[in-house]
């Protein structure tokens, strides 16, 4: 398979370089991949994000505008492989995800798919850092959805669909599966998440918003969805505390 993996990135001068090596590592062990590309998006970071993504030698592409959905689709653009992979540059996967994607795609089982995920830390928060996920994971498997941490799709289904929607600011990979669904609906195949362990994803966001914070934000969600076309509301993605 020839891959593209795509790690849109703001300020994340502190996990790039270990995603990377990780994802590189995984990489090298699935043999089921010929040839690949990695892929960052440095979407107006003011930190060391696009000195790391250099040192470290992926393809290092800019996207000026802020706003997730719009770094996924300009690393999508730059990307050559059949198969794109989405990977947020505070999340670890390992060469069994790969292996598994890419077995579905190739025996036709698979048009696209995620993964399970799990927090690096709950942060002694029982209910956020364990119960939320858990409660997410059930989702996921149920109702055939991915988080954004980790995706993969087969880029002229991207394309056809026109990628991440730009009117959103968050939740945009909900819509996103939702389109491929739809294109894909008479195929015969799934969007799999797959059965492999849960990717790894960072917990930082636990730490840098209260309970209070993050639960006002959860119902705000769920009482107005249509939040996640503004970016001011969507402050839970955008705005990150002093470091």
């Amino acid at each position: 398979m020839n891959c593209s993996f795509i790690i849109p990135a703001y300020n994340e001068e502190k996990f790039l370089k270990q995603t990377v090596e990780s994802l590189r590592k995984s990489i090298s062990g699935a043999e089921i991949i010929s040839s690949e590309e990695i892929i960052v998006v440095d979407n107006c970071s003011t930190d060391r994000t696009a000195e790391i993504a250099k040192n470290v030698g992926v393809n290092l592409v800019k996207e000026p505008v802020r706003q997730i959905a719009r770094a996924r689709n300009t690393g999508a653009r730059h990307a050559k492989g059949d198969i794109l992979f989405f990977v947020d540059a505070d999340t670890s996967i390992k060469v069994d995800h790969l292996t598994a994607a890419c077995e579905g795609i190739i025996k036709g089982k698979a048009y696209g798919g995620g993964a399970l995920i799990r927090f690096d830390d709950h942060q002694d928060k029982f209910f956020l850092g364990v119960l939320i996920p858990a409660f997410w994971n059930w989702v996921s498997k149920t109702f055939s959805m991915a988080a954004g941490s980790f995706i993969f799709c087969r880029k002229e289904d991207f394309e056809e669909i026109k990628g991440f929607p730009e009117t959103m600011y968050a939740g945009e990979e909900l819509e996103f599966v939702r389109k491929l669904k739809k294109l894909n609906r008479k195929s015969g195949k799934k969007f799999k998440i797959l059965d492999c362990e849960p990717v790894i994803t960072s917990s930082r966001k636990l730490s840098w918003y209260s309970n209070g914070q993050i639960v006002f934000y959860l119902f705000l969600l769920l009482f107005f969805p249509l939040a996640v076309r503004f970016r001011k509301l969507c402050w839970f993605w955008y705005r990150r505390p002093q470091q």
